[in-house]
């Protein structure tokens, strides 16, 4: 019932949101889009800097993989906006998957991850590719195994999770609370949000303005981190049924995957699921043409917006403003003995 209730909100107000968002002065659609103070972290796994550490070597570790030459960090390239900047993932024995790799930048806030919703938050997914066979195809036994052999790692697991042992729990809690803090900086459009009128063009404040209204991008890329975390059929022509292999009986969850976070987006090309959109120019033209297949799952956000060449060149140099200069990313030094 609660998924179903978070549907029928989220479709009512992506359907109502062009007329509110028309309604509102550019102050009060700022306001939507304000940063968050503080990462949040769940109480049984709390941040501290023995775990964000740990859990940093772990995801760059490639003992964590069969083969031992793939890590977490082969897919989420923090060079690629922690992506891998290919139309589709490339698993255990160089095999491509089904689906683009997904950034897990600004994953903080998520309750629901991976592309189809499978896994319950941070510390659900951290152990899901490690064990995949099509991915890292490596058994959690082996994987303890591996690292108990380490005596760095007992000294780093003994300080993060005092009185616990080291196993597939706090293996993937160590993982998580590192994935938290992977967080996108400041942008031209948070310097804009926060009183720096001239950190946005014209052309850019126009961009953000169809954003909210009449290009209804807002419907699903809302809050700070510009998404809402739901699940949509796009209208994406492909087989892939998406979230509805979880929910089987909820049609409307048919071809339906997660909105991503548009935050850096321009350093994430491809685009979609399938890496089917190669430039955000084209992304927009997808959805101006009101997708590509027409289905009865399709969302009621996505229809014809009738952008003129003008407005989608706008639009596109507004979602541009979302990228941030971000810290360069250090390689942790692993344990050999």
């Amino acid at each position: 019932m609660k998924a179903l209730h978070f549907l029928l909100v989220t479709t009512m107000l992506g359907t109502l949101s062009p007329a509110w968002a028309a309604e509102k002065s550019l102050a009060e659609l700022k306001k939507e889009y304000k940063r968050p103070k503080s990462i949040p972290y769940p109480e049984d796994n709390k941040y501290s800097k023995e775990r964000e550490e740990l859990g940093k070597m772990l995801f760059f570790e490639p003992r964590l993989s069969g083969s031992q030459v793939m890590s977490c960090a082969t897919c989420h390239n923090p060079s690629f906006s922690w992506g891998d900047g290919l139309p589709k993932a490339v698993g255990h024995g160089h095999q491509i998957l089904g689906r683009r790799t997904p950034t897990i930048l600004n994953l903080a806030w998520a309750e629901k991850l991976m592309w189809d919703g499978r896994a319950n938050g941070l510390e659900d997914q951290a152990l899901g590719p490690i064990q995949a066979e099509g991915e890292m195809n490596l058994k959690l036994t082996t994987m303890i195994e591996r690292l108990d052999v380490l005596q760095e790692y007992k000294d780093r697991f003994l300080k993060a999770y005092p009185g616990e042992p080291m196993n597939e729990k706090t293996v993937a809690r160590a993982i998580a609370t590192f994935e938290r803090g992977i967080v996108s900086g400041k942008a031209p459009f948070d310097r804009w949000i926060d009183g720096d009128n001239k950190a946005l063009t014209a052309n850019e404040v126009n961009g953000f303005k169809l954003f909210n209204g009449k290009a209804n991008c807002m419907a699903c890329h809302s809050g700070w981190a510009f998404t809402d975390h739901s699940f949509q059929d796009v209208g994406i022509d492909d087989d892939d049924i998406g979230r509805a292999k979880q929910l089987p009986k909820m049609a409307r969850m048919n071809h339906a995957f997660k909105t991503p976070t548009l935050r850096n987006v321009s350093h994430r090309r491809p685009y979609m699921h399938n890496g089917s959109e190669k430039t955000l120019e084209s992304v927009v033209d997808f959805y101006n043409q009101g997708g590509k297949a027409k289905r009865t799952s399709v969302s009621e956000n996505v229809r014809p917006l009738n952008l003129t060449p003008e407005e989608k060149s706008d639009l596109v140099a507004f979602l541009k403003t979302l990228t941030s200069k971000d810290a360069s990313m250090t390689v942790p030094v692993l344990p050999n003995h």
